[in-house]
């Protein structure tokens, strides 16, 4: 039997919604009968990005706890109870062979209900450290795909299996793009190439931080693709003018981009981290405070204490960040040294691995 009925949900962010989708893709290459439905929050752009990718998606009425107290708080014991109802109306109707949650608002309504009712039920925790949902869910559901090791203080072991996170395949060979990426960024090959990244929205810190150091960067005689992010581009784009630099909204090509790159700055999200260690370069980790359980900061580390890369707070950019990209940029000793560490933190076959133990629980 492949006419499998697959249920997926996960959303919020880019982090959320692209692992889902990977899988998605894979399952449907095993099983091109298979009936997929995602499941999302209502006003978030799993909303878009899902069907864009071919998928059907219904919405819950949910959101997030704030950390302090407001109206959406007060509104959320509410909007749980809708989504639980709305999950389980769902479920009775789509019946689902197995059911997948890749984190975000939403996968918890949907996968309670599912795990409550017997489905075989799967959940993929992208952070070193798992959010309120995934640990909640952790005691219901029949397998835990992790991307990093240590998570048995919060997840029963025997359910965890160690996969990675899904990662674009265009990733897998990007080292061997190096000279076709300078030339798709119209960059100079005998200079050194930065590449920055604050996610889709851009970051406003790092941001700042470029701009303050544009006139460093030219005396170091370093490149610059800088992607600023939708919400900052209109601020930033007058930079374009200087020679140095380029600056994007966002990376249609982000394999180019990295190929192109010799060192890169990042935030620390989840799908970042993985998709750096599969390309290997030498990264600075100046990851988001402002991100629940400050995921990101738990995410670099857990890279830098392997030597694998470095990493610089937001308080500590001031003091730091002259110092350490300097000694990247002149020491290729370093580089290659962090460049090893990080590659063989990949795991490259993770959507794969992933796709494996949903087939388990479809068989079983």
């Amino acid at each position: 039997m492949s006419n499998y009925k697959i249920i997926l949900s996960g959303g919020g962010t880019g982090g959320h919604i692209y692992p889902a989708i990977a899988i998605a893709n894979e399952l449907k290459s095993r099983f091109p009968d298979a009936e997929f439905l995602f499941v999302g929050a209502s006003d978030r752009m799993e909303m878009e990005k899902v069907p864009q990718a071919g998928y059907a998606i219904e919405g819950l009425w949910i959101s997030g706890l704030q950390r302090k107290l407001t109206l959406k708080n007060v509104m959320f014991p509410f909007k749980l109870i809708a989504s639980l109802l709305k999950s389980r109306k769902i479920i009775n109707t789509f019946k689902p062979d197995v059911a997948i949650g890749t984190g975000g608002f939403a996968s918890g309504p949907l996968l309670k209900v599912a795990s409550s009712k017997g489905i075989p039920s799967l959940i993929q925790e992208q952070n070193s450290y798992p959010g309120i949902t995934n640990k909640l869910l952790g005691k219901k559901v029949n397998t835990i795909c992790v991307a990093y090791e240590g998570l048995e203080k919060y997840f029963p072991k025997e359910k965890i299996k160690l996969t990675g996170n899904p990662i674009r395949k265009d990733l897998l060979d990007v080292e061997y793009k190096h000279i076709q990426g300078k030339d798709e960024f119209k960059l100079i090959h005998s200079k050194h190439t930065l590449l920055i990244l604050g996610g889709s929205l851009g970051a406003g810190r790092i941001n700042e931080l470029i701009e303050s150091k544009l006139d460093y960067f030219e005396s170091l005689n370093v490149q610059l693709i800088w992607q600023c992010g939708k919400l900052y581009y209109q601020h930033y784009k007058k930079y374009n003018q200087l020679d140095h630099v380029q600056v994007h909204a966002f990376l249609n090509t982000m394999d180019m981009a990295y190929a192109a790159s010799d060192i890169i700055i990042s935030r620390a999200g989840a799908s970042s981290v993985s998709e750096l260690c599969v390309v290997g370069k030498p990264v600075i980790f100046i990851p988001s405070p402002n991100v629940a359980e400050d995921h990101q900061t738990k995410n670099a580390k857990a890279i830098a204490d392997k030597n694998a890369a470095v990493l610089i707070k937001e308080s500590d950019l001031e003091v730091q960040f002259d110092n350490a990209f300097s000694e990247l940029l002149n020491s290729k000793e370093k580089r290659d040294e962090l460049s090893t560490h990080i590659k063989a933190l990949a795991l490259v076959n993770a959507t794969k691995d992933i796709a494996d133990e949903v087939e388990k629980l479809l068989k079983q």
